[in-house]
């Protein structure tokens, strides 16, 4: 329905397309086997880095790296630096997986926001048209009104917006 409104994309992915992308992101999991998931709980007690902390944990390392005759033996500094390590290339990717995320949610958005507004479009046209006395227009404007009706969650006025 570009014809009746702005329609700022009109477009779809080929199957081949779809694919592909599924391909290369099962192939950026498969390279990152270590990735984990934790329940809500951990997520909120576990103790979480940021800017400051960061420079606190370095400052950690260097003086456990600067001074390790007064480190006990069972602490080691290696795994430190290497969970900083992740930690610094993880933030670099969740850059970037963030931008992409955020396209792909305002791409799907703006789709799905095109597609309702030509439905209400479609949906005044028929209840004009049943209005008219055209005949099969009210058993379309009727099946079409059943959304609104029918819909559990209350529903904003089906009437487009642009």
């Amino acid at each position: 329905m570009s014809n009746l409104n702005n329609s700022r994309l009109n477009v779809t992915m080929t199957a081949a397309q779809v694919t592909a992308v599924k391909t290369a992101l099962q192939t950026i999991l498969t390279n990152m086997p270590f990735l984990t998931g934790l329940t809500t709980e951990e997520r909120m007690s576990i103790p979480k880095i940021n800017v400051s902390n960061k420079v606190f944990v370095e400052d950690a390392i260097n003086s456990g790296i600067n001074n390790a005759n007064m480190i006990p033996s069972y602490i080691t500094i290696p795994p430190m630096q290497t969970d900083l390590q992740l930690y610094n290339q993880l933030d670099e990717l969740l850059v970037l997986t963030r931008q992409l995320t955020e396209k792909l949610e305002d791409t799907q958005m703006l789709a799905g926001s095109e597609a309702y507004i030509s439905g209400l479009v479609l949906y005044r046209l028929f209840g004009a048209a049943a209005g008219a006395g055209v005949p099969g227009a009210d058993a379309i404007y009727d099946a079409l009104k059943q959304r609104f009706i029918d819909a559990s969650n209350p529903q904003e006025d089906p009437t487009p917006t642009s």
